[in-house]
């Protein structure tokens, strides 16, 4: 007769995509490291750049430790291409000291975004898009009307990747409930940021830590939420 403990292991490896005991240690470092780095804005230390080169990289670890249980095997290509892409947006003005840091970091970001409503309508989804995501069309249409006279010749440019966000949040809202919660952290993330971009006089100082806990928390809750996700068939 096999143990309480021995069926509950037994059981958690017949999940596919779920996390488990065992894999819980691989997100320490990624926790640790979003701390030291949002300490580091709030006080100004300059460890901030590069701590903010590694969250990235860090995050990749649980989705490379739970690689051989994600099914189907795009899953694994969409969230290690979202982490990527986002790896290259935090560090655009690093990786490309040439060119101009905004829009890069607005077109990696946006491919991220794309990677991510891809996973999520194709196959993260669990439930069809609930009714009260209308809220993101409001608030796209809020923040262009607040933020679109103040970004001048990148106004085309903001408003598309608004759409994307707002269709990443929209569709993590079909996902996982822990999904759901990130992309709308990540909504947070990225507002922040364009208040901080375009309308930065008389803001208060404690928004620019604001940015990156919002970052990290909803970067930290899709992925979480994605490998939580059992898939019981392949998205056609």
């Amino acid at each position: 007769m096999s143990t309480p403990v021995a069926r509950a292991a037994d059981h958690e490896q017949r999940m596919p995509g779920s996390i488990r005991p065992l894999d819980i240690a691989v997100w320490a470092p990624y926790v640790v490291l979003a701390i030291i780095h949002v300490s580091a804005i709030a006080l100004d230390s300059p460890l901030a750049p590069s701590t903010k080169l590694w969250l990235m990289p860090l995050l990749a670890l649980p989705v490379l430790i739970a690689a051989p249980r994600l099914r189907p095997r795009a899953v694994l290509g969409l969230l290690l291409g979202a982490l990527l892409l986002s790896w290259l947006g935090d560090g655009a003005g690093a990786f490309f000291p040439g060119l101009p840091e905004l829009p890069l970091m607005l077109g990696f970001f946006g491919l991220a975004h794309i990677a991510y409503i891809v996973l999520f309508a194709r196959f993260a989804r669990i439930r069809r898009l609930p009714w009260w995501t209308l809220v993101y069309v409001a608030w796209w249409v809020g923040m262009l009307s607040i933020v679109g006279p103040h970004t001048g010749g990148l106004l085309l440019a903001v408003a598309v990747y608004g759409i994307v966000l707002a269709g990443t949040a929209a569709m993590s809202a079909r996902c996982h409930p822990i999904v759901a919660i990130g992309g709308g952290f990540f909504l947070a993330s990225d507002s922040i940021l364009a208040f901080r971009l375009f309308l930065p006089d008389g803001l208060p100082g404690w928004l620019g830590p604001a940015v990156m806990i919002t970052y990290t928390i909803g970067q930290g809750l899709i992925v979480w939420g994605v490998l939580r996700t059992p898939r019981r068939r392949e998205s056609r």
